[in-house]
């Protein structure tokens, strides 16, 4: 089973599974279609994709436009990362609203991030991270907006963040919502 725990905004969860762990080690279902439906979870997946990072990079914030706009279950498999989102659903009442999360391979937990959302994370260490989609990769629907925008003032959790160069030349949030408004 999982535990599901709400964040404050629509459609945004944390979800806990059950661990089961001894002196060999733990086992737990990751994802089991039939719990996430008996949870109210109905996102449908078509994609999973898999990143390691080592400690100090901060990847993001990524997201693809609609009509090919992704939902994500997101988790560390091992290590431990600082995983950010931001609302970008236009009328949202949590519109440009930032929420973090620790995800760790100890808890075992992830995030249910909704399509409409800008996607992002920092390896606290060392890191192997996971997220299946709900949408098939579209090179010519990605965005995003540049991890250090002023305006949205996130604290990544790192004094020195490994950036690459994509990530770097992100618009900020204001020409992000610009050019958004051209796509939606």
């Amino acid at each position: 089973m999982i535990e599901v725990k709400e964040t404050g905004i629509e459609g945004l969860v944390e979800i806990i599974p059950a661990v089961f762990s001894d002196d060999r080690g733990f086992f737990t279902e990751i994802y089991n279609r039939q719990n996430f439906v008996k949870s109210g979870i109905t996102t449908e997946f078509v994609q999973d994709n898999l990143s390691y990072s080592v400690k100090g990079v901060v990847r993001g914030l990524h997201l693809q436009y609609p009509p090919h706009a992704q939902a994500k279950l997101v988790r560390a498999v091992k290590g431990r990362v600082l995983d950010t989102v931001v609302d970008i659903r236009p009328g949202s009442d949590t519109f440009g609203k930032v929420f973090q999360c620790e995800l760790t391979d100890k808890k075992n937990n992830a995030l249910l991030v909704p399509a409409g959302f800008a996607h992002g994370f920092a390896a606290l260490e060392d890191s192997i991270f996971l997220y299946k989609c709900s949408s098939h990769y579209a090179h010519e629907f990605e965005g995003g907006i540049c991890w250090n925008d002023p305006e949205l003032a996130i604290n990544w959790g790192i004094e020195k963040p490994i950036i690459s160069e994509k990530d770097s030349k992100l618009p900020s949030f204001k020409d992000f919502q610009s050019n958004f408004n051209k796509v939606s």
